[in-house]
């Protein structure tokens, strides 16, 4: 894979370079690129009807086969005769011309947009091979699954350009953008993607942690001595800062300053910098200052009119927990301790998120307590020593938290509830990644957890994400994760991967992380075996 990734991208022009990864990606622009397409399922299942003159029911018998929504539009254009005329046609349609359609579909807003949405679709794949159709289907809708991840992209760029691995990772955790990396190598080599470094108001992405089981654990990990700090139940967001502008991104690279005006001026009146990159946590808080529940700040996420009001309803504070990049000094290869301390001197009042240093389980036990009482998840520990690494999940950073780890799981499909919940979708399908083929796979299926108000809202978006049925099941495009606790996992033949969640219950939506985020069926795995093992031990005992 990584060698015919290589050998296209060399035959590519450089203006093509970045569509066309972003496009191998599953994406319509580079990943930091705030532009959204907006097109809805209903929008683009017309536009292929109206082309190929398929109905429904022509549509959902393909679907019906292949399980596939991009192989399905395959079928039906190749059964039509645009297929056939496509597969003719004198002018080949181009990668550039697929961004620039992209890029006039975003740019339609307002009255009459939805129309023009749908006259652009119909343009664009009505040129389009039936093979194409299907590929332009799947970039539409975000979900490519060819199991060709960013970092095997990463490897092919290296070989593509004869130059080292590291030094192309290296820049991509830099740019947040492994399309631009692409085009770096090849106009500029080794020598441009060393000279790659910060930009503000470009957003990179966040070093990740791995859950640990106990602080002992985590201790263990990090050679008996460790920096503890509260695991706040908010959302992770990073700040930009450069004289008196100030932009906020959340964990998945999107702009959210203008839903969060306070922090703005609070980050403008006391970060003590010209510039900065600095990274916290936004916490709901209520009128007694504990943190709310975790859905109560993604409707400030998602709010862009009547800022004021909903500040006043639901307040936000920041806590601030590392610093990136301050005034020209890139700081994500000094040690942990030394962000810290460069963090502390650039802030006034700012609060950081509370900390210990600790070689000792009972001290960090007393203070999970104490984050425990205060409303938050438990604790992070932090390798003293430990460089930031943009977009690596590690050992460095740990999780820990007292209940059975959770699991980010992605709503695949949906049916109809009974009684009161008729009319709502509400009966969810579950799935997690499996990391070799790319491919969602269901582990169990869960109507427990959310309001009335938040089925009803998660309706109205999984009929917007619907694309077929399969007897009571809609099936959606699988954009949306939630939290999910469990009491167990146990073996079962009923699902391919062969295993399932018990007494599964939603506890929050993630609308702060991608599909691609989600858990995997190998950590559910590793978390089936780690709990046998605890059985065998407790049953021994």
């Amino acid at each position: 894979m990584i060698a015919w990734a290589a050998s296209f991208i060399l035959e590519l022009e450089t203006q093509e370079i970045e569509p066309a990864i972003s496009m191998l990606m599953g994406r319509s622009f580079p990943k930091g690129d705030q532009r959204v397409l907006e097109v809805s399922w209903t929008t683009l299942n017309t536009s292929i009807r109206k082309i190929t003159k398929t109905d429904s029911g022509g549509f959902s018998g393909a679907f019906g086969r292949t399980g596939d929504v991009g192989d399905a539009t395959r079928i039906v254009f190749e059964e039509s005769k645009v297929g056939r005329q496509a597969t003719l046609l004198k002018k080949p349609l181009t990668i550039l011309e697929v961004r620039r359609t992209f890029e006039t579909i975003a740019d339609a807003k307002g009255t009459g947009s939805r129309e023009k949405k749908q006259r652009l679709l119909e343009t664009l794949l009505g040129s389009a091979t039936p093979t194409e159709a299907k590929y332009l289907v799947k970039v539409l809708i975000g979900e490519m699954r060819t199991g060709f991840h960013e970092g095997l992209m990463e490897l092919a760029i290296a070989k593509a350009f004869k130059v080292p691995a590291e030094l192309v990772q290296t820049a991509s955790m830099l740019t947040g953008d492994i399309g631009e990396v692409a085009t770096l190598a090849k106009t500029t080599g080794r020598e441009g993607l060393l000279k790659v470094g910060f930009t503000i108001f470009r957003p990179v992405k966040p070093m990740l942690a791995q859950m640990a089981g106990t602080i002992d654990d985590a201790l263990a990990e990090h050679g008996g001595r460790t920096a503890f700090e509260y695991k706040m139940d908010g959302a992770r967001v990073q700040i930009h800062k450069a004289g008196d502008t100030v932009k906020i991104f959340s964990r998945r690279l999107t702009d959210v300053t203008e839903s969060l005006p306070e922090i703005i001026d609070v980050v403008r009146d006391e970060v003590k910098a010209d510039e900065a990159i600095l990274e916290g946590e936004a916490i709901a808080v209520g009128k007694d200052g504990k943190p709310m529940l975790f859905q109560h700040l993604m409707r400030r996420f998602r709010r862009i009119r009547k800022i004021e009001r909903a500040a006043e309803e639901i307040p936000v504070q920041l806590y601030l927990f590392d610093a990136l990049y301050v005034n020209n000094e890139n700081l994500i290869k000094e040690p942990y301790t030394k962000r810290r301390e460069r963090l502390a001197q650039v802030t006034d009042s700012i609060p950081l998120t509370p900390q210990i240093v600790a070689e000792d389980g009972r001290t960090a036990e007393e203070f999970m307590e104490k984050a425990i009482q205060a409303g938050h998840e438990g604790l992070m520990a932090k390798k003293l020593a430990s460089p930031y690494t943009p977009g690596i999940r590690g050992k460095r950073w740990l999780k820990i938290k007292r209940i059975l780890e959770p699991l980010d799981l992605v709503i695949v499909a949906a049916e109809y509830g009974y009684g009161r919940r008729h009319g709502w979708l509400s009966d969810y399908y579950l799935a997690a990644r499996e990391t070799e083929t790319g491919d969602l796979l269901p582990v169990g299926k869960t109507f427990k957890g959310l309001t009335d108000d938040e089925i009803i809202k998660m309706t109205k978006r999984l009929k917007k994400l619907a694309i077929g049925k399969e007897g009571h099941k809609v099936v959606v495009t699988p954009k949306i994760v939630v939290e999910v606790a469990y009491n167990e996992i146990q073996k079962s033949p009923k699902y391919k991967c062969g295993m399932a969640l018990r007494f599964t219950r939603i506890t929050r939506i993630r609308d702060d992380k991608e599909p691609e985020e989600a858990d995997t069926i190998q950590k559910i795995k590793r978390v089936y075996e780690q709990q046998f093992r605890k059985k065998a031990r407790y049953l021994e005992s």
